[in-house]
């Protein structure tokens, strides 16, 4: 353990570990210094394992050691999972789900018994810290709001399981410099919107906890009314929440071999898709219907925080907060004067929020006030004179620039090229928002089709985002407000769909993102630029990956996703690769 002086400062490791999208944050006398999720360094799309190469990063980058940390949070409380164990006997009380109450009340107290292995292994790996385990949703509470940079805010957080709660609506403040929040309402397992639309993803044949946007994606092309009475069912609203009809979707079993949709549910929509299935119109309906009331019941959780709150601005965390389609309706809907999503908003934010509540409390650096995290990104590594070896990959050829590289690379798009963007600090969160990007011209014909084939390889029914300059966005997009992160969807202008048609999905939205000349001086100039030949500020922004794997985090993978998809061109550092 450091011996304190006055003047040690104080360090807090935040970290998501051993569920999904592990990640890490650092604190140093309450600035945020860094984070990253561990995917973007290990090439493991979102993993599970201890975060050590993110750690080993934030670390290094601070010239700290494992020894100088005070303070570990870590997003998960153990003793919360055991308040289920009871709570899930009741379940022997109705017919529909009696048959899971047993196994329901051994899994969360075997959860628990796990999660609290995992803050002990914690604390061998730092034995002069302190390791605190934050309720989770209380992590991703005071993430969305640190980020927004408001004084006061409500929080509404919305995703598939912290360790009981489902959804939560706090109102927050900034208490000289420290961040506090007061959840107001909460709702409970198995009433969850996440687990719901976790369950029809998996049904539609795509990955639960990672292709859930497919499914919204392919929801624009069905007709929700096939389904609308069997969700309104199923979801049913209330004058605090929701409740989930167990018939249709029995209640969560934290161990394998418990289907998440009942035979009553697969009855009246089918037997579920094979992922190598081709779509068919019922899968496009059922989405739809899925979607339609996972945008309904958002809505009337932003009624009920503003009503709870008083307050003129939201702040929206948790999985489901992911949802751009239903985020945006939320905006439209006028309830609040602005709405804020912070770009990390799933569980890999939490490791944010983890050490922003330590910091609350008081202990390690609590009298300083939070810096680093209020409306900032770009938080991960960057890699500014990277050494390049090109010997893995022959076919590849590189040329230094030296001037006017904004300009060079809005060239190359305006003539076509589909071009990777490695520059800077890695985001943070599931976008790209232009640092670890692919971009391309809305303007040339079949772009869509070719990204999805030949370059991203996915879908072919599946969208892509706008970016644009802030400063025009009213031109194309009818949002009123700005979308730093790229998570609200946006109809569009008449002038969109005249002349930028690509970046209108099926639905008339876009998922839009807005660039200022302080948040992303580069990507702005590369828009102004392309906006000169083109009359149009607009690009095609897409993440630097192909399907199934994470979003480029070093310049290797860069590299390798070049070799490997159909990009003509990869910008690196001010280095120009091609084939």
């Amino acid at each position: 353990m450091r011996r304190r002086t006055e003047h040690t400062p104080s360090v807090i490791l935040g970290l998501c570990s051993f569920t999904h999208d592990s990640a890490a944050a650092l604190l140093v006398d309450g600035e945020l210094r860094g984070f990253v999720e561990e995917e973007r360094l290990s090439g493991k799309k979102h993993t599970r394992e201890y975060p050590h190469h993110a750690v080993e990063w934030l670390l290094d980058d601070a010239g700290l050691t494992p020894g100088d940390i005070d303070a570990v949070a870590y997003n998960f409380q153990p003793a919360r999972y055991l308040a289920e164990t009871p709570a899930a006997l009741r379940l022997v009380l109705s017919s529909a789900t009696r048959r899971r109450a047993l196994p329901r009340a051994a899994g969360f107290a075997k959860v628990a018994l796990r999660t609290q292995r995992r803050l002990e292994s914690l604390g061998r790996r730092f034995p002069g810290a302190r390791v605190t385990p934050v309720l989770h949703h209380r992590a991703h509470q005071l993430a969305a709001f640190a980020a927004s940079g408001w004084n006061e805010s409500a929080v509404l957080v919305v995703d598939s399981l912290g360790e009981r709660q489902t959804t939560t609506i706090a109102r927050a403040s900034d208490d000289g410099g420290r961040a506090v929040t007061r959840t107001l309402e909460a709702m409970y397992d198995p009433a969850s919107l996440g687990y719901v639309y976790g369950a029809v993803t998996e049904h539609l044949g795509w990955r639960r906890g990672d292709e859930e946007g497919t499914v919204m994606a392919l929801a624009a092309l069905g007709d929700p009314a096939r389904f609308r009475h069997l969700f309104a069912r199923a979801i049913r609203t209330t004058s605090t929440g929701f409740a989930v009809d167990p018939a249709c979707f029995p209640p969560r079993v934290l161990t394998s071999g418990y289907p998440r949709t009942s035979p009553r549910f697969v009855a009246e929509v089918g037997a579920p898709r094979l992922p190598d299935e081709p779509v068919g119109q019922v899968h496009q309906d059922l989405a739809a219907a899925l979607q339609e009331r996972t945008e309904h019941v958002m809505l009337h959780l932003a009624r009920r925080a503003r009503l709870l709150t008083g307050s003129r601005r939201l702040c929206v965390g948790g999985g489901v907060a992911t949802n751009c389609v239903g985020i945006g309706r939320i905006v439209e809907a006028e309830i609040f004067d602005e709405v804020f999503v912070p770009p990390a908003p799933g569980d890999a934010g939490t490791a944010i929020g983890a050490a922003v509540a330590i910091h609350a409390d008081g202990g390690n650096g609590g009298k300083v006030p939070l810096a680093g995290i209020a409306r900032a990104c770009y938080l991960g590594p960057s890699y500014p004179e990277p050494k390049l070896d090109l010997t893995a990959w022959p076919g590849l050829k590189l040329t230094v620039l030296s001037t006017e590289i904004a300009e060079f690379l809005a060239d190359q798009l305006a003539h076509g090229m589909i071009v990777g963007l490695f520059q800077g600090r890695a985001e943070a969160g599931p976008r790209a928002l232009g640092n670890r990007s692919i971009l391309a011209s809305p303007l040339e014909a079949g772009v869509v089709e070719r990204l999805n084939a030949t370059v991203k390889f996915r879908e072919p029914f599946r969208p892509f985002a706008p970016v644009v300059t802030a400063a025009r966005a009213g031109e194309f997009f009818t949002l009123g407000q700005d979308s730093p992160y790229m998570s609200m969807a946006s109809r569009v202008t008449d002038e969109a769909r005249k002349r930028i048609p690509a970046i209108v999905h099926a639905n008339g939205t876009a998922r839009l993102q807005t660039v200022s000349a302080d948040q992303n001086p580069f990507m702005h100039q590369v828009l102004e630029a392309f906006g000169r030949r083109t009359g149009v500020p607009v690009l095609i922004n897409t993440s630097l990956n192909i399907k199934g794997r994470p979003i480029c985090g070093t310049p290797d993978m860069a590299l390798d996703c070049l070799a490997h998809s159909g990009l003509d061109a990869l910008l690196l550092e001010g280095r120009w690769i091609t084939k």
